[in-house]
Formats: structure tokens, sequence, C-alpha cells
């Protein structure tokens, strides 16, 4: 093929530069909307696994049963939208009345919106959406799941690791799943001093969905406690998390 003239080639180069420009354009829009939605969204809980499961399968129901029982203190729930464990945790809250969000991405395969959304958004681009399900998440629950999954997982375990995001739960539910990588951690990551042993403890392990509750809800009182030393009136989202703490306390006494 011969090489196009000199301003031809001139002109191309300019459209891939108008294109980058337009695509910076639309990246910044998609975190706008994602700002202007997610804000108004309180106490959240973020939940991860695959979307290959079937309303069949155990961690389905546990992941439902979580979501319900967190939906039902008043975490809101916020999942990638899809469906397998995406759609187990966002039919719980649904259920349980709390909100229910999806933050959807466009790929070719496996997502297609789950219908127990009463908040769907909808991403092009994975690391915007990444953002959106980290910021506004107080805690992560992490079921067994392919890829994305552990893209997920690893990505939180590295912004708390290296201080850029404040420690937060990132609770893996499966202990038969998860426990093979937590040993690799331990005798090959650790002796190699990839990592350290105290880095293993960011993560921790669970059976049942009251363990992942019980861990959260310790976690919003250390939480609440700190939002009380920055702020001298109690903002919205410390109300919210105040009624949390009660409903909690409530129901273990009952």
């Amino acid at each position: 093929m011969s090489e196009l003239p000199e301003g031809l080639k001139i002109i191309e180069e300019l459209k891939l530069r108008q294109g980058d420009t337009w695509r910076v354009l639309k990246i910044m829009s998609e975190f706008v909307h994602g700002f202007d939605e997610l804000a108004k969204v309180g106490p959240s809980i973020t939940f991860f696994g695959s979307a290959r499961s079937k309303e069949e399968d155990r961690y389905y129901r546990l992941a439902y049963e979580t979501a319900y029982m967190l939906g039902k203190l008043g975490y809101a729930v916020i999942t990638g939208g899809g469906p397998g464990i995406m759609e187990a945790a966002n039919r719980g809250a649904h259920d349980s009345g709390t909100m229910s969000v999806g933050l959807n991405i466009k790929i070719p395969h496996e997502q297609v919106p789950n219908r127990y959304q009463n908040l769907s958004l909808e991403f092009t681009y994975f690391f915007v959406r990444k953002v959106m399900l980290l910021k506004y998440s107080m805690a992560y629950i992490i079921f067994p799941g392919g890829f994305g999954t552990l893209d997920e997982l690893f990505e939180a375990l590295t912004l708390v690791q290296t201080g850029k995001s404040h420690k937060f739960p990132i609770v893996l539910f499966g202990r038969d799943y998860w426990e093979s990588l937590i040993e690799f951690m331990e005798k090959k990551m650790v002796p190699q001093g990839t990592i350290d042993a105290k880095d293993i403890k960011l993560v921790r392990l669970v059976d049942e969905p009251e363990e992942a509750v019980r861990l959260i809800y310790r976690r919003s009182q250390e939480k609440l406690e700190f939002l009380r030393k920055v702020y001298k009136e109690a903002t919205p989202f410390m109300k919210e998390l105040e009624e949390i703490i009660r409903r909690h306390e409530a129901s273990a006494h009952i």
C-alpha cells in the first residue's frame, strides 16, 4: 500500500488528535454524571463476584442473604449491575427496600443489566466505573469470581496498601474459594519480599452473612467516631450511619 501524501497525513493525524480530545470530554462527562447520581446515595456496601453464577448456586443465595441483611439495616448496595452475584446482591437489596445501585459497563459478553436496580448507571470506561464502585463504598464484599473480580480485589488492596485510600473492610466471602490465594500470598509473596505479612491482614475471610455484617458494623462505628471528630454538626451521611448503628444494636437485642 502506497503512503499517503504529506497533506493527507497531516489531516489524518489531526483527526486522531480530535478523537482523543472528544474521548477526554466523554470520560469527564462519565465522571460528572456518576458523581452527581451517587452523591445522594448514603452509606453503601459494594459487592463483587462472578457474572456466571446461577440462581441455584450456593454463593448466589449467600450474596442475596448478605445484601438483604445489610439492606434491612439501612445500607445501600452497589454492584456492577450485571447477572450472577451482582444480580443476587441487587435482588437482596431490592427485596429489603434499600437503595439498590447498578454500575453497568458496556462490554460484548456477559454484561446484561439485572432488573433489581432502582438506580442504574451505564459506563463505557472501566476505570471510571472503578472509581465509582470504590468512592461511594464503606466496604467491599467479594464473592468467588473471575478476572474482573480479582482485578477489583487487587485494585482495592493496592489503594489501601499504598495509602491512596483510607483502610476499609475487604471481605472475601467463601474460605474454600479464597484460601489458596491467601496461602499463595503467605508462602510465595511474603518470603519473596513482594509484600509484607501485615498486608495479608487487609482482607478478612468469612463464610456466613452474619460474619460479614458484623465486620461492616464495626467499621461503621469507627467511621462515625472519626466523622464526629471532623465535623462539629452531624451531616446527612452521619445521621444515616447513626440510624444504621441504632438498628443493628436494636436487632442484636431481639
